[in-house]
Parts: C-alpha cells; structure tokens; sequence
C-alpha cells in the first residue's frame, strides 16, 4: 500500500507522539508499504515553524530522507488538479495532497475528514 501522510501525521510520527492512531502507527511502520512525503508537506510545515505554529525538527528534507520515506516532488499536472478541484478545502497544501494522492493512487493518512470528499482513501491518523 502506499501512504501519504499528511503533516500532522508525519509531525506526529517523527516525535513518536501517541496522538498518531495505532493504525496509522502500524501501517507506516510496515515495511510492505510504500511511505510518500509531499514536497509540499516539507514546505507546509517550514512556514508553519518558522511563524510559531508548529514544533518540527531542523532539516525536516533530510529527516524524512533519513526515516526512509519516499519524496513526492510536486508535477505540474498536480498543480493543474489542484486548482481545478471542488472547493471542499480552501488549503492549497491538503488541496496539492488530493492531487498527488490521486495521481500516485496513494492513501492520505490524515485527521481531516473533509479528504474524503474529494473521494480519495484515508487511513484515520
């Protein structure tokens, strides 16, 4: 299965926090799955950091690489699904994530429900 985590997924399995859903804990730890990173994931959580918003490590890039996650660069044609989707989410971070999940046929482990109107497969985080 490939997963793609959503940031407070991948902020809650690198600080080993139990607010991740036993699960999700499962299912990213499973070496059978494939465990994607969106560029826009890294670039969600730096701005967040640097506004305060958020606790993440220095280097999150070569910390994802060292957890042996997969990187996800962002496509043009994910930037084009993106804008073109329904507006069920104003977020262009989660709205790039519905993109890239549908063109990777990825699950997106994430708490937000609204993911699954855009009829994309989640794994509750």
């Amino acid at each position: 299965m490939r997963l793609l985590l959503d940031a407070h997924a991948l902020l809650w399995w690198l600080a080993d926090d139990p607010s991740l859903d036993g699960a999700a804990r499962e299912a990213i730890a499973d070496p059978a799955n494939e465990v994607i990173v969106s560029a826009a994931t890294v670039w969600e959580i730096t701005i967040k950091r640097a506004l305060g918003k958020v606790s993440a490590p220095d280097g999150l890039a070569e910390v994802v690489d060292r957890a042996g996650f997969i990187e996800a660069p962002i496509a043009a044609v994910d930037a084009e699904q993106a804008a073109g989707l329904e507006p069920h989410h104003r977020d262009p971070f989660d709205r790039m994530l519905v993109a890239q999940a549908s063109r990777l046929r990825a699950v997106v482990v994430t708490r937000d429900a609204i993911f699954a109107r855009y009829g994309i497969e989640t794994l509750p985080a």
